[in-house]
């Protein structure tokens, strides 16, 4: 999926930030629950990151939770230009 650069370094800093990512298995759903990006882009991106295992996923309630892992703090310090 495509999704634009300024969509990815925003859902990327917040993961960063925050080091866990909620997401609701909304496909059709506007905007994201704290982001100003569509649901669906936060979504395929955190299943990109998970299957790269820079997060560790699960599932409950219908929302994902994404975890930051220690491979995956280095991969966005890299993306993010973070030192």
């Amino acid at each position: 999926m495509l999704v634009p650069k300024a969509t990815r370094v925003l859902v990327y800093s917040k993961l960063f930030d925050d080091g866990v990512m909620v997401v609701e298995k909304d496909m059709f759903a506007k905007k994201h629950m704290e982001l100003d990006a569509p649901n669906l882009h936060v979504m395929k991106l955190c299943q990109s990151l998970e299957s790269r295992e820079y997060v560790k996923g699960s599932f409950n309630w219908n929302h994902h939770y994404y975890f930051l892992t220690d491979e995956g703090i280095k991969y966005l310090r890299g993306y993010l230009n973070i030192p």
